[in-house]
């Protein structure tokens, strides 16, 4: 197991598999990935949201923190309240600089003697140095031997606990250790879609058999970045180096509410002070939903405008399936970020009328234990 990341262009388990599959593949975070098959974005993007899709994601980083309290030690550089924590509950939180911008966001789940923290693939060198820099006393491990597969969508669920029974009976927020062909996966009901779901930590040596048996039943195809992206903007979450930056706060990102009382009142994270502030008196740019009229998308970058003065700017947009028309999340000022204010976006040097509109686009189907 190597100390960190290597920083070359590399392939995932599973690559052999895409390529079977007929993955077209884009260059992704130092990754060779797949961003979708024969059967196109939007068919994959809406077979997820009827059946069940299974994404690669093992390019994310998955990394284990043992032993010294790692939940009090790792509240000092997240706002989140990790030792609220039980064992086997999973939380969203993010790492912060001393303005309160956002350096990465993550997942955090406790188990009994540990905690299993998943970072994205982009900033997972990065992450991994911050740890090994401030939390003294804490061995941190990265899990360079193990895959990561999501299956997402209404029939993921049914279709995990055909494999590994027990699933279904767990939360939402929640994960646990299961048996397959003699080998632990470790199984958390999340994911990053909207829809209800489980993300699998699996050996490198068994993903490919496992996801072959996945992709065996008939409710799973599988499923490539343009429509995890596609699924992920529907649902307003937030991408890394688009919605969340370190310029951005996780108030100005709409993120207050992973912040608890007691972390909002105490501090004791990078940019406590921004961000309790923020908290306060509000901050003066926020994220919001964008509804574009007509067809035509509005990518990142494009301008925001109000008056004819621009008031901000889109960070994500696209086409959404789902909706059957453009949706969009940008950062506006206050004023502007009231649902049913009418915006200008300008497209291709074009101006063109847009409606600030409640996120998500399409309501999020988590599960309910």
């Amino acid at each position: 197991m190597s100390s960190s990341p290597p920083s070359d262009i590399r392939r995932t388990p599973l690559y052999s598999l895409h390529a079977e599959l007929g993955a077209k593949f884009v260059p992704f975070a130092g990754y060779d990935m797949p961003v979708q098959y024969k059967a196109g974005i939007m068919a994959e993007h809406r077979h997820t949201r009827a059946a069940a899709g299974l994404f690669d994601v093992s390019h994310m980083g998955q990394v284990v923190l043992h032993e010294a309290e790692p939940a009090l030690a790792l509240e000092k550089l997240v706002p989140g309240d990790l030792q609220a924590l039980k064992p086997g509950a999973m939380r969203y939180t993010m790492f912060t600089n001393e303005n309160g911008g956002v350096l990465d966001d993550l997942m955090v789940l406790r188990r009994e003697t540990d905690l299993f923290l998943v970072v994205n693939a982009s900033r997972k060198a990065d992450d991994i140095a911050l740890l090994r820099a401030s939390l003294g006393g804490v061995r941190i491990e990265y899990l360079e031997d193990r895959a990561l597969l999501a299956l997402q969508g209404p029939q993921a669920v049914a279709v995990a606990n055909r494999l590994l029974p027990g699933v279904a009976r767990m939360g939402f927020m929640t994960g646990a250790n299961f048996t397959w062909n003699s080998h632990v996966i470790f199984v958390t009901r999340s994911g990053y879609t909207g829809e209800d779901g489980v993300e699998l930590s699996i050996p490198n040596s068994q993903a490919d058999a496992f996801a072959r048996e996945l992709l065996a039943q008939p409710e799973v195809a599988p499923i490539g970045l343009g429509a995890r992206d596609s699924l992920r903007l529907e649902a307003g979450l937030c991408l890394y180096g688009n919605d969340l930056t370190p310029e951005t706060t996780p108030i100005e990102a709409g993120l207050a509410w992973t912040i608890s009382k007691r972390r909002r009142a105490a501090g004791g994270f990078p940019g406590d002070a921004v961000i309790q502030k923020q908290l306060a008196l509000g901050p003066a740019r926020k994220r919001v939903g964008i509804k574009p009229a007509g067809r035509a998308p509005a990518r990142d970058h494009t301008k925001i405008l109000a008056g004819g003065a621009e008031v901000g700017e889109i960070t994500s947009g696209g086409f959404g399936p789902s909706v059957d028309g453009p949706v969009a999340m940008g950062y506006v000022a206050a004023a502007q970020a009231v649902s049913g204010t009418a915006l200008d976006l300008e497209i291709r040097g074009k101006s063109h009328p847009a409606t600030v509109v409640p996120l998500p686009f399409t309501p999020h189907r988590y599960a309910k234990i």
